[in-house]
């Protein structure tokens, strides 16, 4: 039985303030739900003494370096981080991340004992040009290591049109592309039904019921809802319930 998890991306949103609401979920009784937060670097260190799992929104592949700005994975499980984001479409569309470069992150998260919740997910012109499942493969092939387990990585789905719009696909949509995902992992991995699929796009407490219905969808990857405790714990109580 694969274990559910709510994770909530927090951004570049986030001030020592916001450590409250990072409380108020923590504190939540998640019901045997797994609660990940992936806050600015800035808080990481304040959030790993908190009672649930906090990770990095990102990693360079090099364990060290001249490259002023980022953060390696030895350094973000330093802070007590225990996961990290890699290939997400802001990186990838705001600093021309290929699948390459995610992939060598990826690895690198690994070997720092990080676990990397990959995320992977079409435009809106690769929706409406038939282009989804063939973008989902390719980046399932160049984005995740052949190293990958179902321990130390997680899938996420967000289909890039519907991140922060308030759009959300068809559950038929969903349902789609998370068994094409399932089916890619079980091809390629032995343990490939153990993976962790998340759903993410513009989901909240009011669709949360109905997206956790939906076959092979193992939790969600929160943008905004994940922000304030009062939005984001209904999301966590409507996964305990599915």
């Amino acid at each position: 039985m694969r274990r559910k998890l709510a994770a909530g991306n927090w951004k570049m949103n986030g001030l020592a303030a916001a450590m409250t609401q990072a409380a108020a979920i923590a504190a939540h009784d998640a019901n045997g739900v797994d609660v990940l937060i992936c806050p600015p670097t800035t808080l990481l260190t304040q959030m790993a003494n908190l009672p649930m799992s906090v990770g990095g929104q990102d990693c360079h592949a090099n364990t060290s370096g001249a490259h002023t700005g980022d953060i390696s994975a030895d350094q973000l499980a330093d802070t007590g981080a225990t996961y990290t984001l890699t290939g997400h479409s802001e990186r990838r569309t705001d600093h021309a991340e290929t699948d390459t470069m995610i992939n060598a992150k990826t690895t690198a998260a690994y070997a720092a004992n990080l676990s990397a919740v990959v995320c992977i997910g079409e435009t809106l012109s690769e929706r409406e040009t038939n282009k989804t499942l063939t973008v989902i493969d390719n980046q399932l092939a160049y984005s995740v290591p052949d190293t990958a387990t179902a321990a130390n990585t997680v899938i996420a789905y967000e289909p890039v049109w519907a991140i922060g719009t308030g759009k959300v696909p068809t559950n038929d949509q969903i349902a789609q592309v998370h068994a094409h995902i399932r089916a890619r992992l079980t091809k390629r991995f032995t343990d490939g039904t153990d993976f962790r699929i998340l759903y993410g796009g513009s989901v909240k407490a009011s669709n949360a019921t109905e997206i956790f219905a939906i076959p092979d969808v193992d939790g969600a990857l929160v943008g905004g809802a994940s922000l304030n405790a009062a939005n984001f714990i209904p999301i966590i109580t409507a996964l305990a319930a599915s």
